[in-house]
């Protein structure tokens, strides 16, 4: 069976597919990748179905190497990617040679590159899924983030190579600054009207805190009613908390189940894609959209996707 071996760890490099549904009634998160948009796009580049295992690498990439000819493609931030130190173009399926090394450096774009390989990685599914589970130490390799020496299965790929090596998608752009729709409620009404204009006229700016769990914004406070405690009720990957001082926090892959701040509103699927790649120090703008709005987008983006 092919393997790709680990040289060098990156800063948080973990096994993640679309997440573990159907647990969350009991306390379990769901996981999964942080951007669903480059998670598709690089399975899509090796000819993967849609549920396969990819790495999830954060910031800084590492190295790894590939006991036998192997199909990847790269998608998310640029991490100015190298196959025995030649330059490889992201976006695109690429064939790297048996006993390959892959390097990746520093982020130079977006926060987080995606990693698939031609028959993805053949761990063992978990509760129906290959995500890692950092906080419960399930899924993915061990329940953990990849360490030095870690070596990975590769299942059997689902096309040749001539099927996929002319395979592209659209590059991302990572600004600085992104502006992301949101759904408001669930407890809209636990804010003032000043407090509400503020959160959607103001910008935000990403702090040291942000990781799997959750993003904390500093900024103008959201100013409240009466307080922004609440009987801890149900979360979603999107929810954004206010919590007492006033700046938001939005919730992500691995957010707990239940939540006891108040929640404004709720980032729109596709724009979770955006903030995922926000790091320390960009900002984040929100625009209020009806699920109407949203339905519309989606149907609309439906219909023009070819990657």
């Amino acid at each position: 069976m092919k393997t790709m071996k680990v040289v060098i760890p990156g800063v948080l490099t973990t096994v993640q597919d679309l997440g573990r549904f159907g647990y969350q009634k009991s306390g379990m998160t769901c996981s999964g990748v942080m951007d669903t948009a480059a998670y598709r796009k690089a399975n899509y580049l090796v000819g993967n179905e849609g549920g396969a295992a990819v790495l999830e690498m954060t910031l800084y990439g590492g190295s790894c190497r590939f006991e036998e000819d192997t199909v990847i493609a790269l998608t998310g931030a640029d991490m100015q990617p190298t196959v025995n130190q030649k330059p490889i173009a992201m976006n695109q399926a690429v064939k790297v040679p048996a006993g390959g090394v892959l390097n990746l450096g520093m982020a130079k774009t977006g926060c987080r590159t995606y990693l698939a390989v031609a028959g993805g990685f053949e761990v063992p599914k978990v509760m129906g899924s290959y995500s890692t589970n950092l906080k419960c130490g399930i899924g993915g390799h061990e329940g953990r983030a990849l360490q030095m020496g870690d070596e990975l299965p590769i299942g059997e790929a689902l096309h040749s190579w001539d099927e996929v090596k002319d395979r592209k998608v659209s590059v991302p752009d990572y600004p600085k600054e992104v502006l992301v729709s949101v759904v408001p409620g669930p407890q809209e009404e636990y804010f003032t009207e000043a407090g509400i204009h503020h959160f959607y006229s103001e910008s935000y700016e990403v702090t040291e805190s942000c990781d799997r769990m959750g993003y904390r914004l500093e900024g103008p406070e959201v100013e409240s009613k009466n307080g922004t405690d609440i009987v801890s009720d149900g979360i979603v990957f999107g929810s954004i908390q206010i919590p007492s001082s006033g700046k938001p926090i939005i919730l992500m892959a691995d957010h707990q189940t239940t939540g006891g701040y108040a929640k404004i509103g709720t980032v729109t699927q596709a724009d979770l894609s955006k903030v995922a790649q926000c790091k320390p120090g960009d900002r984040i703008r929100f625009r209020k959209v009806s699920v109407e709005e949203v339905q519309e987008i989606s149907r609309k983006e439906r219909e023009k996707e070819c990657f």
